[in-house]
């Protein structure tokens, strides 16, 4: 298939779509003919612009907090409206905190969880209601669910159960035709991976042959959408450079 046709005539929300991955996604996609909405805390003209000039052919930003329940149905229902479909959703908004455990609180907690974990099952389960056969979800987790670094356990926690989340939807997903997998990207140029503390400090040495580009990440969630991935469903692949084999 002419990948440059692999999304034509479909319609992907990619939350966390104006920066970092989610930026990366949304012009992937777009440049295989998707219509993109960009699903975002802060929407702005420059990711917008930047969408449209990959070569989607509609853009729509929509200010979405994913741990707001009420703004991810708006998200949903504004995007049934304007294009009057849903094909793709890549759950890639994600929030990071840096503490000790003894120092995490439940507000932290609740704060990461909301974000990393329930934002995503607020938007499958919109997907599960709206998404005809042949939909395609893709869930950003990390490789911190598999193995992590000091001061993260909240983060390490909500991306494990997101990849828990990813085998339930899968297995809910088979009979309406939807497939659901996950990615685990490992370290990635984007403001996240430098501003990390533990990178800052050293205690995290990563080598630059182990730092991939957003665009990495998002040619494996391209795929993963696409019908060329119709016949994986559940799965959970690292995206990190061969990384986690490492540690």
């Amino acid at each position: 298939m002419d990948a440059e046709k692999r999304f034509r005539g479909k319609v992907a929300i990619v939350t966390g779509g104006a920066s970092g991955i989610g930026l990366a996604t949304a012009k992937r996609l777009g440049a295989e003919s998707a219509s993109i909405v960009i699903a975002d805390l802060h929407p702005n003209d420059a990711a917008k612009d930047a969408v449209q000039k990959a070569g989607a052919p509609e853009v729509w930003a929509s200010a979405c907090d994913v741990a707001q329940e009420a703004q991810v149905e708006a998200t949903v229902a504004g995007a049934m409206e304007r294009y009057g479909r849903l094909d793709v959703i890549v759950n890639n908004a994600g929030l990071m905190i840096f503490k000790p455990i003894q120092d995490h609180s439940g507000a932290d907690w609740l704060r990461i969880l909301s974000v990393d974990l329930l934002g995503a099952f607020y938007f499958i389960r919109q997907a599960f209601r709206v998404m005809k056969t042949g939909g395609a979800i893709v869930n950003v987790s990390s490789v911190h669910a598999v193995e992590t670094t000091p001061l993260v356990a909240s983060y390490a926690a909500a991306k494990a159960a997101l990849l828990s989340l990813t085998r339930s939807a899968a297995l809910e997903g088979k009979p309406k035709g939807i497939r659901v997998n996950a990615i685990l990207p490992g370290a990635v140029d984007t403001p996240m991976l430098w501003n990390n503390p533990n990178v800052k400090s050293g205690q995290e040495t990563i080598s630059p042959a182990d730092v991939g580009k957003p665009e990495d990440v998002a040619a494996t969630i391209a795929y993963l959408a696409s019908d060329d991935a119709q016949f994986v469903q559940g799965a959970s692949i690292p995206v990190d450079g061969g990384r986690l084999s490492r540690l």
